[in-house]
């Protein structure tokens, strides 16, 4: 299993782990990948719910809420500690100028394409830049954007696929379709990376999300030429993943069946495990009071059956019958709660027993198993 080089930054596993709102990936759950040679990421989002016994203004508390995290983390560890700001989130500009300011090794930017997530880098700063995108159209743009205004080149960027938890950048009748499949997408957006890369001299790494599970799947999607993988998912089912237990336990006993593309009031699609919140929310029978917290900016609370904010908190906080977890598609393989440290060693060796078996195939071969 290669090393991921972002600049001068080298994680000895290739893997990132998604930055999970709300709560679910923190200090904790970034430290402990960090500690195992991955890249750890800190979710900014609802960082102002969690810390309000800092303060009921929203803004300030997520402000002080990122400091805390990143302190805690780099107190648990030297390894890479990352942070994730949603392009869609209302604190955006906030989120990004305070992980800058406390030297958050990277940045990814999601939810939108963070195209002007560069002119918030001040003198020295030393914090990468990742955004995350979902087509080779979107990365060829958001490249040529950076470069043209800010004469700044993506450190790394990063792919989601439609398998992925969460919001997810595709309409509903794109989910499904394999035109879209991270297998389908990766290579294209390689290609565009590539040739904008070698327009000047330099290596930008390609981070691939959305459904990646096994070492296997590692191996087979850096075969199409990713250089590191996203996995989200795999980390939620961990000692060390943020949330209440109650989360952890709503990955273990979901049916595949139970794994269901929603419409968030934030106005995309997201993937979420069924629940009875979900149930009543269909049903019609939440209803919307006021805003809270103003925290996203599509999300128009007139048109909104609940606040997704309080609703992705109260899952956080285990409290499911008021919210809902997130997951990507393959949250119901879920069989156990695991150390980070066990879970990665298993991904390592997994990839490497599949590495050997594919020794002297083609590329044909080892992607699809046919000799």
């Amino acid at each position: 299993m290669k090393s991921l080089k972002i600049g001068n930054l080298c994680a000895s596993m290739p893997i990132v782990q998604g930055g999970m709102g709300v709560g679910v990936s923190l200090a904790g759950l970034a430290s402990a990948v960090a500690n195992q040679g991955g890249v750890g990421v800190i979710s900014s989002a609802g960082l102002g719910v969690i810390y309000n016994n800092y303060s009921k203004d929203y803004r300030a508390a997520s402000i002080w809420g990122l400091k805390e995290e990143l302190r805690k983390a780099r107190e648990a560890t030297k390894g890479i500690i990352g942070v994730n700001v949603m392009v869609a989130m209302s604190n955006f500009a906030d989120m990004v100028r305070t992980a800058v300011a406390e030297k958050a090794d990277i940045i990814f930017s999601g939810a939108g394409l963070p195209l002007n997530l560069p002119s918030f880098l001040t003198e020295g700063a030393r914090t990468k830049l990742a955004p995350i995108v979902s087509s080779a159209r979107a990365a060829k743009l958001l490249c040529r954007k950076w470069f043209a205004e800010y004469r700044y080149i993506p450190d790394a960027i990063v792919v989601e696929g439609p398998k992925a938890g969460g919001h997810l950048g595709y309409k509903a009748d794109q989910i499904d379709d394999e035109h879209y499949s991270l297998e389908a997408i990766v290579p294209e957006i390689v290609a565009e990376v590539r040739a904008f890369a070698s327009e000047h001299d330099c290596h930008i790494p390609v981070i691939a999300g959305g459904g990646i599970y096994t070492g296997e799947d590692i191996y087979r999607i850096m075969a199409l030429g990713a250089d590191g993988v996203q996995m989200g998912t795999r980390f939620v089912t961990t000692d060390e993943c943020d949330a209440d237990p109650a989360f952890k336990q709503s990955y273990i006993e979901a049916r595949e069946e139970d794994i269901e593309i929603i419409q968030s009031p934030v106005g995309m699609p997201g993937r979420a495990i069924r629940n009875s919140f979900l149930d009543r929310v269909k049903e019609g029978l939440k209803v919307p009071k006021t805003c809270p917290f103003d925290c996203i900016r599509t999300c128009d609370v007139t048109h909104s059956p609940y606040c997704i904010m309080l609703a992705l908190y109260n899952a956080f906080k285990g409290r499911l019958r008021n919210g809902y977890a997130f997951c990507g598609s393959n949250a119901w393989r879920a069989e156990k709660i695991q150390p980070v440290r066990e879970l990665m060693a298993s991904l390592r060796a997994e990839y490497d027993s599949f590495a050997s078996k594919c020794e002297g195939f083609s590329l044909k071969e080892k992607l699809f198993g046919t000799r």
